[in-house]
C-alpha cells in the first residue's frame, strides 16, 4: 500500500498522550510498545541552547507554571517538572532503532542547528526525520542537505514546484481532512509520499487506509494498528 521501501508508518502523535504526558518519555515508550513505527515530536530551546520535548511556548497547560521555556535553563526547567521534560537526545536514545518524527515549531536557526546537531553525534541523523511548514523545513534543508523531510501542508492545493525543488520533501504531511484518493494519486505521481494527522476516529482510518496514504499519525495507536492488520488482511484476501 506504500511507495516507501521502510513500508506503511504508523505515527504516535506526541508518544500515547492518552495514557502518559505528551513528548514524555513514558509516552513514548508506551507509543513503541503499542506498536508505532514512529513517534511525533515536538523540540524547543531552552535558554541555555539545550533541545527539549516540549509542543508549547510555555509550561502553563502540562505543567501550571506561567513561564515561558525560552526564559528557562535546562537546570530550572528539570526543576519546575521534576525532570520529566526529556532532552532530545534522551528521547533518541528512547527510540532506539525506530524513528522519530521531528517537528519544530516556530523553527529558527540556532534550533534547527542544534537539533541537526544533537543528531549527528547520536549517530541517528538517517534515522530520524522532520515535519515543519515550509520556512521552517527550508531552514533544515539548508542546514542538512540529506535531512528527510516531511512538509506539513494545509491546503488542498497541491505545493508550488518552486516550494518543492527548494525544500526538497519526501513527503507531504497533511491535516486528515484534506486527504483523499485524488490528492494521494497527485502527490505519489510526482514522487512524494502522504501522511496524515492527526487521525483517532476508526472511520477516519479506514478512509486513509482506502485512500492510500503511507503514514498516519494518531493519538490512538491501538485503534490504528487493529484498523492497519484489518486493511492488510482484507488486501490479502
Amino acid at each position: 500500500m506504500s511507495t516507501d521501501s521502510r513500508g506503511f508508518l504508523v505515527v504516535g502523535h506526541r508518544g500515547d498522550p492518552y495514557r502518559f504526558r505528551e513528548n514524555s518519555l513514558p509516552s513514548i515508550r508506551s507509543a513503541l510498545s503499542l506498536g508505532a513505527d514512529a513517534v511525533e515530536v515536538d523540540v524547543r530551546l531552552t535558554r541555555d541552547g539545550v533541545p527539549v520535548l516540549l509542543h508549547d511556548e510555555t509550561l502553563e497547560r502540562l505543567w501550571g507554571h506561567d513561564r515561558w521555556l525560552a526564559d528557562l535553563t535546562r537546570a530550572e526547567l528539570d526543576a519546575l517538572t521534576g525532570g520529566e521534560v526529556p532532552t532530545l537526545r534522551e528521547a533518541v536514545l528512547a527510540v532506539g532503532a525506530r524513528r522519530l518524527l521531528i517537528d519544530l515549531p516556530g523553527a529558527h536557526e540556532p534550533l534547527v542547528r542544534e537539533v541537526i546537531d544533537v543528531l549527528h553525534l547520536a549517530g541517528a541523523g538517517e534515522r530520524m526525520h522532520y515535519c515543519g511548514g515550509p520556512a521552517a523545513m527550508l531552514r533544515v534543508r539548508a542546514a542538512d542537505p540529506h535531512a528527510e523531510i516531511a512538509l506539513t501542508w494545509k491546503s488542498t492545493a497541491p505545493p508550488r514546484p518552486e516550494v518543492l525543488a527548494a525544500i526538497g520533501p519526501r513527503r507531504l504531511n497533511c491535516r486528515f481532512a484534506l486527504i483523499d484518493r485524488a490528492f494521494v494519486d497527485r502527490a505519489h505521481a510526482g514522487g512524494l509520499l502522504v501522511g496524515a494527522w492527526t487521525a483517532d476516529t476508526r472511520r477516519t482510518m479506514r478512509r486513509l487506509l482506502a485512500a492510500g496514504v503511507d503514514a498516519i499519525t494518531t493519538n490512538r495507536l491501538r485503534a490504528l494498528t487493529e484498523e492497519v492488520a484489518k486493511y492488510r488482511g482484507t488486501r490479502r484476501s
